[in-house]
């Protein structure tokens, strides 16, 4: 990139923050926000026609990753992933009873875990159940992940078959010492059989995840996995940065956090990507995504239609989420809820017939107003003065003129520009429009005098 950014200005700004898929984010939810809460967001739902998007969430793998920070559990006993059909089957009709059935769905997403742990008479089972209980639009994004290292043709046909249109594998690097470090051992010949069997099979989109900043990672060594990804040409690419938290992500303390590039040097392995795929035709969207130009969700940045939710940026998301299975998420009717996290808790709340919520939160007028503002900044890399907030109208600069005031401030480092109408986020700001984000955060600002600092280091 022609962007120049100093190791100084990386130290300045690499700081622990939130990717905000969520505002406020989910440490400020509350476990006062009971399933009763949850019954009468739905009941609100229920009281419109509007579209939801439907999240499952499949907890289940073979094996657990070492750098893995997803809620997750393994197991080999196909009984196990039963027993948790058996439940999602009845959290479906509890959540039904309150929704309806039938509400139309233009966005179904199945995250893990690792999804295609199910097998062919599971995932036709849970694929069944979403039918009978949702209408999914045919024009609907139906996606979900897969991990290649237990995936095979004729599975990805499967999916095909079921009704999914958009399919992602899990990459991360194709180095074998770094596939070592993080406890995935994964040969390129792998990724190789699954994209192109999902080229074969029709899939609409195919996405790729790496993750840069591992133990081991090098320029080098980054170099050829880039190349690879990028001779396999997928419609997608996520480059996620490494959270290293084993305080929170026990499974992490695998991992020798003496041989993790940090600083300046990871920043170097998120440059590299930009450069690679930017050079073949790819379009840098949002924080850490890429894109062909002629995909929906370059399509989409361009013409500034591109989203943000639990699942990352995206393209058609509806006014509600629903979330189903162990820890998953809601958004609804201006509410946040979350399923409990633990496997057991949440297979005996379901038992007791209750719904298994363990924390949310109903938003404020003031919540919906910095959300509206913080999605659009981290969307389209702007702060426009003259954005109607709702749930009122009110403009952004109007509403935040304290908060605009100490974005500009980052003028200073050319981290944005100050037009007549709007804050524009510039070349080297993209890097740390996190930084900017929180400066529009209350919950951050209650918390210290200035937010904590984060970035795509």
């Amino acid at each position: 990139m022609t962007v120049e950014i100093t190791r100084a200005t990386i130290d300045r700004y690499n700081r622990p923050g939130p990717r905000y898929t969520s505002y406020p984010t989910v440490p400020h939810w509350n476990a006062q926000f009971t399933a009763d809460d949850y019954l009468a967001a739905l009941r609100d739902v229920a009281a419109t026609a509007d579209p939801i998007s439907v999240y499952v969430h499949l907890p289940f793998c073979a094996e657990r990753c070492a750098y893995c920070g997803c809620n997750a559990t393994s197991t080999k006993r196909a009984d196990v992933v039963d027993h948790y059909l058996d439940r999602l089957e009845r959290e479906l009709a509890m959540v039904t009873a309150a929704l309806g059935t039938g509400r139309k769905v233009v966005q179904l997403h199945w995250g893990g875990g690792t999804p295609n742990f199910l097998n062919e008479a599971q995932s036709r089972r849970l694929m069944g159940l979403l039918r009978a209980s949702f209408t999914i639009d045919p024009e609907a994004e139906v996606a979900l992940e897969v991990d290649p290292r237990i995936g095979s043709r004729e599975q990805v046909f499967l999916f095909r078959e079921l009704g999914f249109n958009r399919i992602s594998f899990g990459v991360q690097d194709i180095a074998h010492d770094v596939q070592v470090a993080i406890g995935r051992i994964q040969p390129l010949s792998q990724t190789e059989t699954v994209v192109l069997a999902a080229r074969d099979a029709g899939f609409a989109s195919v996405n790729i995840d790496l993750v840069y900043g591992l133990p081991y990672q090098t320029p080098a060594s980054f170099a050829a996995t880039l190349q690879a990804m990028i001779d396999l040409r997928p419609d997608r690419v996520a480059c996620f940065s490494y959270a290293h938290l084993p305080q929170a992500r026990p499974n992490q303390k695998r991992v020798d956090a003496r041989q993790l590039p940090t600083g300046y040097d990871k920043f170097q392995l998120f440059l590299q990507a930009i450069d690679a795929f930017t050079a073949v035709g790819y379009e840098w969207i949002g924080m850490d995504h890429f894109a062909l130009a002629d995909d929906e969700l370059a399509v989409a940045a361009r013409e500034r239609r591109l989203q943000r939710n639990f699942m990352g940026y995206t393209v058609l998301p509806a006014p509600h989420q629903i979330g189903f299975g162990m820890s998953a998420i809601g958004d609804l009717a201006g509410r946040y809820a979350q399923n409990d996290a633990h496997l057991g808790n949440y297979q005996r709340a379901i038992d007791a017939g209750e719904l298994p919520i363990t924390r949310g939160m109903r938003l404020s007028d003031d919540d919906l107003m910095r959300r509206k503002a913080i999605m659009h900044l981290m969307c389209n890399l702007e702060v426009p003065f003259d954005l109607a907030l709702p749930p009122h109208g009110q403009p952004l600069g109007e509403a935040f003129a304290a908060e605009i005031e100490r974005i500009a401030a980052y003028a200073d480092d050319g981290l944005v520009e100050v037009e007549p109408r709007r804050l524009r986020v510039t070349e080297r700001g993209r890097f740390f429009v996190r930084n900017l984000a929180m400066e529009l955060d209350r919950y951050l600002q209650q918390a210290t005098e200035r937010p904590i600092f984060s970035s795509t280091v």
